[in-house]
């Protein structure tokens, strides 16, 4: 028998001892069953460790059961008399037993007609005959030769073995009929990709799209209604869409944000938040929920003043589900979420001394419980966390491989990473792609900008009053099927908001005289990246004009956001010779990120770019096969180009940084030659990095953060802001690269290959060092860089 449900079954059992009147006294035969047999027995069989029974307040246990009284205490099994005795002597007759046994097994009342066939059914109590009908149509309660029940004789020891060897076998044994399929679906990272446009290319797009998970959404519950919907965060910010309700056409009170529309109209069952939802701030995130018909639950966010939770931990739903045989029933479920704590850096600007953070592990530990004490048949985990490694280490960003170790969790949604599982992450152990699951437990993350649907489907049984999730399995469904429309319901819901946001990106900022594209970002210097280092040190330098700084040399620091990220081919930057619009500045800086400065040395300036260059597999000099010159698992937003300095990478040597920056090989060294104006840069000389609340808040910048954090200013002004500002004070602008930075030359024989969009073989330009290939299966193309 599952541990939980037996449990579940002596704590209803014993519980009930304190409340029956059994009116007789120590003077029974041997044989009867008294109340002291039955804890000593039943906590035997639950095989915990016991203690010493030294916290027992009765003082009518003898030593020798004083520790199996505590246990049950302990366990909340059991209630004294009083607070000061337990009546271990007293005795139990068959009717309360077979009253107690019932109570714990059966979940629907038999006829009483069933207890005609016993002589002597006459002489049960009237408050027990529908319990004990109960008991004998569960097989529990069952006759004597003589075809009598005596339900007023003391229970004996063997009558004991023998009802509680029924019972196990019954509630072994699934109940016919009483299983159910509960479907659970799951959408993450949607970054208010909710018409199916994608807005950076003025489109209509079959690629993202909350409208087109939608459909899916349709169908999976046309297949099963016993179907709950759950939203994983990073909800309301990621498009120009976002950015336009949080910036343009501001949210106002009584006004619902076109995502909680979404969800609302979708008949979402719950959600959580992701670190994106606090990019804006808090005021603006409560005005967000505030029209949210659905419950959003968050475990491990705090009030740093009041050190209590800012948010619902937790909430029990009531879903009314349809078993194999047609019959109704409700379930409990449980649902709780978590957030990394790293929002309290990355956003600092807003969460600074107002928001404490729980680590997600523990949080979720200790909710767990608290749902089960609720009674939750089924509990679903919200995890806005990737799924990350098999070594737990604390303030870990993505923990969702160590949530789902978790005793009682059934169901776990992740997100964050913008992977898939199944899919992803094959290399981790004790991981069934096949099933879906991690631990055992099922398990998906749907990608991002709806691209996928996550399902979950459970099967639960009814044993006795218990439902118990007897198998699982997680799975991915792709938006990317032929003949696929999005969802009316969804796109009525963000009309408004979606014309609005046409009308904005639409609006002119200037011109540029060479094309911006970030097709070859992470291997030679590039435009996309210039225009963005251009104007945040153009809006720099003017926030220094008059301070004491206004003279400190200025290094800008920007990365390829887009640049084929999380294996999308279709994810890079591309934008022509001519008109600029609001559209086009989203593309170039796709996050809503707000300026930030450092001050560090020279000699932290290049640790800065050994960071950086941690996305860099290391060439072998001795292979002459093909060798990709980034690691696979890299992220493009990583690789910080310093603007203002000039230098050289020599990806042949190892690295001195893993591709999440942390220190690998304290001796390495890949960044050679930097120079500042010229000259090599001094170690000593100060120098201010201009970069963002990202990078310095949590990402590999905060390493050279001071402990006060003296050398870090925070902007009210997002980095985006700063492009439009720029275009728009300059009115044509050229963001062709300078070229401040190259490769070391690749060992002689080896052949370097980089991967980008087919399309960009259209921007090599005559005699450069770069060659198209072919194709690749994924979508991409390769090339050749020499």
């Amino acid at each position: 028998m599952n541990k939980k449900l037996i449990t579940n079954f002596l704590a209803m059992l014993l519980v009930l001892f304190a409340f029956i009147p059994f009116g007789f006294s120590a003077d029974a035969a041997s044989n009867d069953v008294t109340r002291a047999d039955y804890v000593k027995e039943l906590v035997k069989s639950l095989d915990v460790e016991i203690g010493d029974g030294s916290s027992l307040a009765f003082t009518d246990v003898s030593k020798d059961l004083a520790p199996y009284v505590e246990k049950a205490v302990e366990l909340k099994l059991i209630k004294g008399k009083t607070a000061t005795t337990f009546g271990p002597n007293d005795k139990l007759t068959r009717q309360q037993a077979f009253v107690i046994s019932a109570r714990g097994l059966v979940s629907e009342n038999a006829s009483l007609s069933i207890l005609e066939q016993f002589k002597d059914a006459d002489q049960i109590a009237e408050a027990y005959k529908q319990d004990l009908a109960n008991a004998v149509a569960a097989n529990i309660l069952q006759a004597f030769e003589d075809n009598t029940i005596r339900p007023r004789d003391y229970v004996t020891k063997e009558q004991m073995e023998s009802i509680v060897e029924r019972f196990v076998a019954e509630y072994k044994a699934p109940s016919a009929g009483a299983s159910v399929d509960l479907q659970i679906l799951g959408t993450t990272d949607i970054h208010t990709n909710l018409a199916n446009y994608n807005y950076y290319l003025d489109a209509p797009s079959t690629e993202v799209g909350l409208a087109n998970t939608a459909t899916l959404i349709e169908q999976a519950r046309a297949k099963n209604p016993n179907t709950l919907l759950f939203d994983n965060g990073d909800l309301i910010q990621g498009t120009p869409l976002g950015s336009y309700k949080a910036l343009e056409s501001v949210l106002k009170p009584g006004e619902v944000h076109p995502a909680i529309a979404a969800l609302n109209a979708l008949k979402y069952d719950g959600g959580t938040l992701g670190n994106h939802e606090f990019n804006y701030g808090l005021d603006f995130l409560d005005e967000v929920l505030n029209d949210a018909k659905y419950p959003v639950v968050n475990a491990n966010t705090y009030d740093a003043k009041t050190k209590k939770r800012m948010y619902t931990p937790y909430v029990i739903l009531d879903k009314e589900v349809v078993d194999s045989s047609g019959k109704k029933h409700t379930l409990k479920v449980g649902v709780t979420g978590i957030v990394p704590t790293k929002i309290v850096e990355w956003d600092a600007i807003h969460l600074a001394g107002k928001v404490e953070m729980q680590e997600p592990v523990e949080a979720v530990k200790e909710v767990v419980p608290d749902m089960q004490k609720a009674g939750a048949d089924v509990i679903v985990v919200l995890s806005h966390s990737g799924i990350g490694g098999d070594t737990y280490v604390k303030g870990a960003e993505n923990v969702g491989y160590q949530l789902a170790e978790i005793e009682g969790i059934d169901a776990l949604i992740t997100g964050h990473s913008h992977l898939t599982f199944p899919g992803d992450y094959k290399d981790l152990k004790d991981v069934d792609q096949e099933k879906g699951t991690i631990h055992g437990v099922p398990t998906v993350m749907a990608g991002s900008y709806g691209s996928h649907l996550g399902v979950i489907d459970l099967k639960l049984e009814q044993q006795g009053s218990e439902w118990v999730v007897v198998d699982g399995k997680g799975s991915l469904q792709s938006i990317k099927q032929e003949g696929l429309k999005p969802s009316a319901t969804v796109l009525k819901a963000i009309k408004e908001a979606h014309e609005g946001t046409l009308t904005y990106i639409r609006q002119p900022v200037g011109e540029t005289t060479a094309p911006i594209h970030s097709y070859f970002s992470m291997v030679q210097d590039d435009p996309s990246i210039q225009i963005v280092t251009q104007a945040q040190k153009w809006f720099i330098e003017q926030e220094l004009k008059g301070t004491a700084d206004e003279k400190t040399p200025l290094l800008s620091a920007g990365a390829p956001f887009k640049a084929g990220s999380r294996n999308n081919p279709l994810d890079y930057t591309n934008i022509p010779v001519g008109p600029l619009a609001i559209k086009n500045m989203a593309d170039i800086y796709h996050y809503d990120n707000t300026v930030a400065t450092i001050k560090v040395t020279g000699a932290q300036a290049i640790e800065w770019l050994e960071m950086a260059a941690g996305i860099f597999a290391t060439i072998d000099s001795n292979k002459t096969e093909e060798q990709n010159i980034i690691d696979s698992e890299a992220r493009s937003y990583n690789f910080d180009v310093l603007d203002g300095l000039t230098y050289q990478i020599d990806v042949s040597s190892p690295a001195k940084y893993d591709r999440r920056g942390i220190l690998v090989d304290e001796k390495a060294n890949r960044i050679k030659n930097v120079q500042y104006n010229g000259k090599p840069i001094d170690l000593k000389q100060e120098f201010i990095i201009i970069t963002n609340n990202y990078r310095v808040g949590g990402s590999y910048g905060a390493t050279f953060k001071n402990a006060d954090g003296s050398n870090i200013t925070n902007y009210a002004y997002e980095n985006r802001q700063a492009v439009v500002d720029y275009i728009m004070a300059n009115k044509t602008i050229n963001p062709a690269a300078d070229n401040n930075w190259s490769f070391v030359p690749f060992p002689a024989n080896t052949k370097v290959i980089y991967l980008s969009a087919k399309d960009a073989q259209k921007f090599i330009p005559a005699g450069s060092s770069i060659e198209y290939l072919a194709e690749t299966e994924a979508g991409f193309a390769k090339y050749l860089i020499k």
